[in-house]
């Protein structure tokens, strides 16, 4: 492969990383409040109430139920009234916002519904308010659980990103497709799945040695 190629490459892993991390942080933005009501008005959770659990989870479940290619052409529309195109990096990030937000929301209310009843229930004994037992109690408690699912967030924003090259999205899915795929170039399509592997490996367990290290030093701390 010439150095062009190579060139392509590199553009294709830095948009890669900024379309996952971008869209990552976005989702978060959106999922971990959805999450955090979904766990709060869950029938064991701090403010217990069915019907909105029960509305939010399913337009939840419904977002997550829409295959990511499907949703990226729904949402071209919306994209260019966004962003004001409907290809490349930042189309991408739109659409991968809606794919990973409702994913989010549910790696938190699970991340949540770990944290030990006990401790919630010593916080609610001592009078401490339901913001107070959300940001001192639940949140530091189950902050291990949220950094591994953070990672296992970004891992599939960044299959999901893969995925887009198909639309035009940009990246290393792109790439493969394009020069891969299309014009027949085995050694191109390799290439590319090898580094979408090795940046799925670094983030995956640099996400879990993180919230293991945080949880020994609560562990730690308890002692």
């Amino acid at each position: 492969m010439n150095a062009a190629i190579w060139h392509e490459i590199g553009i294709g892993v830095g948009e890669t990383l900024y379309m996952s991390v971008i869209a990552t942080l976005l989702s978060y933005v959106i999922g971990l409040p959805l999450g955090i009501i979904l766990a709060a008005t869950d029938k064991h959770g701090l403010k217990p109430n069915v019907i909105v659990n029960k509305g939010l989870g399913v337009i939840v479940n419904i977002l997550r139920s829409i295959p990511f290619l499907i949703l990226f052409v729904t949402l071209i529309p919306l994209t260019r009234v966004l962003v004001g195109t409907t290809i490349g990096a930042p189309a991408t990030i739109v659409a991968l916002v809606f794919a990973a937000s409702p994913f989010v929301a549910r790696l938190t209310e699970t991340s949540f519904k770990e944290v030990d009843s006990g401790v919630i229930e010593a916080a609610l004994a001592c009078g401490a308010s339901t913001p107070k037992i959300l940001i001192k109690v639940v949140i530091p408690e189950a902050l291990p659980s949220l950094i591994s699912n953070a990672a296992i967030a970004f891992v599939t924003v960044i299959g999901y990103s893969a995925m887009a090259g198909f639309c035009g999205g940009g990246g290393l899915g792109a790439i493969a497709i394009n020069y891969g795929y299309y014009r027949g170039n085995t050694d191109i399509m390799i290439i590319t799945v090898v580094i979408i592997v090795a940046i799925v490996q670094i983030f995956q367990e640099s996400g879990l040695k993180i919230a293991k290290l945080r949880d020994r030093r609560k562990k730690h701390k308890n002692k």
